[in-house]
């Protein structure tokens, strides 16, 4: 049975959340929430790492008893550590940290006053009333409880990007050694690059007799096969995701791909296009004649489907019937950004604050990439779970980097922050301070709940301070487990390029904020954008992947992100 490195961290967080509920030490649980973070942004499989005979305490923050959660995880599928916390404290428990609002200490409140252990028990509690009459609540957050426990029950079942990728890999690369497959291909919202993902489509083309059917049903991560077929076969894995697989022959590769790619919405508009031209496309291909005699035209590639209705190639990323029809017809698709176009990453975090790697081991993390700078955004003293740097701390790190600076050539590590945006739209940090960086990442990390109107004011008050140069994360989502905070996008994005701030892409994949719908209005408009990982540790530098999906989702080209600049120019862009 393989574990990847979200299951991994599933488990890791878990403990987390229990023992914070628990109330452990605040360290301890910090710790184990720290691993399940740095497991989860982990470019390395922690399975085959162990295969390969790799000692985990060689990854920064994994210390030996940590290594040894994990080496448990991935033989046996379980943690006995877990499994004892679950039966001290409900295991269903950490389910509601996933409603905002309900922090550890609320969770224990209600579970001791209500007998409260699951969501379901949370909703027929609000539904009674019976939360409001419970010191530190109140009317108002039990509504807010239970109109967000009946959102998730709405929502379907989807698993982030980056975790659909985990999972797809692996399998992909094993249907690959499969004897006589020529092809193997992950299309539907996966190859779009979506920001999360319902179910896989697996394409393959393969010679006549390979056992291609039988090699998917045994993949040791399936649970059930639910249909199997000589072209079809239909598994659902242990997790929870169906997997489609269908054999197609070479002559209809292409139109395959096309139509099992999608959007849905995108391939109704070609197909339109091509009965006007008296065509028909399917996943067979591009028929012209009618039914008795119908002759194939096109379908090997997807180039020559697209030809068939006079259209040039179509990024997967813009196939979303929102105007890519339209652009390819006029020739005015985007050359879109691709990972080789960034020189640089704008917001990342050291040990300094809650970063598990060292100053130079970020430097040195960055260099390898071929970046030409690095900004260090250790946040501000408001954040405190975060270890938020105060005046003092912060300049001792102005002048460690300093130091650092004048060994590297070629090379240059800037000196930022990720400056809080407080309630009433000041800065955490006196602009003094601030003054002395060489940019300043803004961020909202607290009163989410404000309306939409002082939300925004909020963020504006902000941006009039001449230190501000990028709004981090700009809805604060996280995707799966907390929705956006209210605020107006649009105006953000006009305002940011009247006073000359940016917009950050996030792209860690819990975050993907800004959205493709936001990127795109921030194009329309002018505004630059800043593809940032707001990476904890030297492997989540290479979270940059999923900003970029997001940004090709969002029609970008490097010329519409700020970090794609030299050196010299993203200075003087920094200087409001």
């Amino acid at each position: 049975m393989p574990i990847h490195n979200s299951d991994i961290s599933r488990i890791l967080k878990q403990v987390a959340d229990l023992l914070e509920i628990k109330g452990a030490n605040p360290f301890r649980v910090r710790a184990y929430r720290n691993a399940a973070r740095t497991v989860g942004d982990y470019p390395q499989s922690m399975a085959e790492m162990l295969g390969r005979g790799r000692d985990l305490v060689e990854i920064s923050g994994i210390g030996e008893d940590l290594a040894g959660k994990i080496v448990e995880i991935v033989e046996t599928g379980r943690l006995k550590m877990l499994e004892e916390l679950q039966e001290e404290v409900p295991g269903d428990l950490s389910e509601l940290l996933q409603i905002s609002g309900l922090g550890p200490r609320r969770v224990a409140a209600l579970h001791d006053a209500l007998d409260i252990k699951s969501l379901e028990e949370l909703a027929e509690a609000a539904e009674k009333q019976k939360i409001r009459a419970l010191k530190g609540f109140g009317k108002k957050i039990e509504k807010k409880f239970l109109k967000e426990v009946k959102r998730r029950a709405k929502t379907d079942f989807r698993i982030k990007f980056a975790e659909a990728e985990q999972i797809a890999g692996p399998l992909q690369a094993y249907l690959e050694k499969t004897e006589g497959v020529k092809q193997v291909v992950v299309a539907g919202s996966f190859r779009r690059r979506k920001e999360t993902v319902g179910d896989l489509d697996i394409l393959v083309t393969c010679k006549r007799g390979s056992k291609v059917m039988d090699r998917f049903s045994s993949f040791e991560d399936v649970e059930e096969v639910l249909a199997k077929g000589d072209t079809k076969s239909s598994v659902r894995l242990r997790g929870g995701l169906q997997v489609d697989l269908r054999v197609v022959p070479g002559v209809s590769y292409g139109a395959a791909l096309y139509y099992f790619t999608g959007s849905k919405k995108h391939n109704i508009a070609v197909r339109r296009m091509a009965q006007k031209k008296g065509l028909k496309i399917n996943e067979y291909g591009v028929f012209r004649g009618a039914e008795e005699d119908r002759e194939r035209i096109a379908g090997a590639s997807e180039e020559e489907v697209l030809s068939a209705v006079a259209l040039p190639y179509i990024e997967p990323e813009l196939r979303e019937d929102q105007g890519e029809i339209e652009a390819a017809r006029e020739g005015k698709l985007p050359e879109l950004i691709t990972l080789d176009d960034l020189r640089g990453d704008l917001h990342v975090h050291t040990r300094a604050t809650d970063g598990r790697s060292s100053l130079r081991e970020m430097a040195d993390a960055a260099r390898s990439l071929g970046y030409s700078y690095l900004a260090i955004t250790e946040h501000s003293q408001a954040v405190r779970m975060a270890k938020g740097l105060k005046r003092k701390q912060l300049e001792q790190q102005i002048e460690e980097i300093d130091e650092l600076n004048e060994e590297f050539s070629g090379f240059r590590i800037f000196k930022g922050i990720e400056v809080d945006i407080l309630e009433d739209g000041a800065l955490d940090l006196p602009d003094a301070v601030l003054k002395k960086l060489d940019l300043r990442v803004c961020a909202v990390h607290s009163s989410f709940d404000l309306s939409v109107e002082k939300q925004t004011e909020r963020i504006i008050r902000a941006m009039d301070n001449p230190c501000f140069n990028i709004l981090a994360h700009p809805v604060g989502r996280l995707i799966n487990k907390r929705q956006a905070y209210r605020v107006d996008v649009m105006r953000l994005i006009e305002v940011a390029l009247d006073r000359g701030c940016f917009l950050e892409l996030n792209a860690h994949p819990d975050r993907l904020d800004l959205n493709d719908h936001h990127c795109r209005l921030a194009k329309e408009k002018g505004l630059k954008v800043a593809i940032s990982t707001d990476a904890h540790h030297t492997g989540g530098l290479r979270n940059m992947q999923y900003g970029i999906y997001q940004a090709r989702r969002g029609w970008l080209s490097k010329n519409d992100v700020i970090n794609t600049r030299k050196t010299a120019d993203l200075v003087k862009l920094m200087q409001r």
